[in-house]
């Protein structure tokens, strides 16, 4: 039997590929701007939703990034960022998640006069209080990412060294014509500190974006690569980098609303989810960008539920997956209590 999504929303979960300036509540970024005297696409909650809404419906990559613009130029203090950090947290826990990994780019607060210190601080007591506010229904901590077309990876790095309450590295942003290579010192860094490394890869790039994110950023999760069925044979086994993801364990973070509303899959297509799992890939579900894409961990279950037929059996494989795949497994694995 199909899952509700009643029933999905009542079981603890796992979100591992997160963006907290991906999932700010509509009214949220309205206040802020407010507030701030900044001038957005649309003044009211129905126009601003509407606006997201276009931009999710495109089909392109650089259409649903725009949402980027607008909810970046709303985080640009203090405040903002432990209010949208202990939202997430409500927000989540409303959801049924028990352990989440919220990233964002810290760097994006050095134009407006923070300190990347700072704003980690900020969003690191902004989720304090969200755990507090949801009585410890969820626990969230924090990936730091770094883009692919700016400097500044290596400083990125070295908050994630020494800052306690960050789990991980991310490497986000454009994949054509930004290779993990340019940001070889952060890696190497993060290598010798034993950092857990996750890279945005696989999405509007090929294999070849996929192996370089395990050779040189010595990812241990990929972010999306659904573009790992490019190794896939005609019969469905995986060739080479397939087989060597199995072997050392390599966990993909699938956004399957996002990857239709990018258009890295067609809307008329069939996500290669099902592909990589009945292929023996260890795959796990996020939402990506809530916000952007109108969408939760449980609906981003229930859709693939929906298309594949899934049980309660699988979504049991899925949340196994994700949270042996954690940088804080042991907190996951407290937080869903999966048996």
């Amino acid at each position: 039997m199909t899952p509700t999504i009643e029933q999905l929303r009542a079981l603890p979960k796992v979100s591992l590929h997160d963006h907290l300036d991906g999932g700010l509540r509509i009214e949220t970024i309205l206040d802020l701007a407010d507030d701030r005297g900044i001038a957005l696409p649309a003044p009211t909650p129905e126009g601003l939703r509407a606006w997201f809404d276009a931009r999710t419906t495109a089909g392109s990559l650089e259409a649903y990034l725009e949402g980027d613009a607008v909810t970046s130029a709303v985080l640009v203090d203090v405040d903002a960022l432990v209010r949208v950090a202990r939202e997430s947290v409500e927000d989540l826990a409303a959801d049924g998640v028990a352990y989440a990994e919220l990233r964002w780019a810290p760097g994006d607060l050095l134009r407006h006069g923070l300190s990347m210190d700072d704003a980690v601080d900020a969003v690191a007591e902004g989720l304090r209080a969200g755990e507090h506010a949801v009585h410890g229904r969820t626990t969230a901590r924090q990936i730091l990412c770094a883009m692919r077309h700016e400097p500044g990876s290596e400083a990125v790095a070295e908050l994630a060294v020494v800052r306690d309450d960050v789990v991980g590295f991310d490497l986000a942003g454009p994949e054509v014509g930004y290779p993990p290579s340019l940001h070889r010192p952060a890696f190497e860094l993060l290598r010798a500190n034993g950092v857990p490394v996750t890279v945005h890869a696989g999405e509007a790039a090929g294999i070849d974006s996929i192996r370089e994110a395990l050779d040189i950023g010595g990812a241990r999760r990929i972010g999306h690569g659904i573009r790992l069925v490019d190794d896939f044979d005609k019969d469905g086994s995986g060739g080479p980098l397939t087989e060597r993801i199995i072997a050392d364990g390599i966990v993909l973070e699938v956004c399957p609303s996002s990857n239709v509303h990018t258009g890295a899959v067609p809307p008329e297509a069939a996500h290669p989810f099902d592909r990589l799992y009945r292929a023996g890939v260890p795959v796990t579900v996020s939402p990506d960008n809530r916000l952007t894409s109108r969408t939760s961990l449980s609906r981003e279950l229930q859709s693939l539920c929906a298309a594949f037929g899934y049980t309660m059996a699988d979504i049991a494989v899925f949340q196994d997956t994700a949270a042996a795949a954690a940088f804080a497994p042991h907190a996951a694995t407290a937080a869903i209590r999966w048996s």
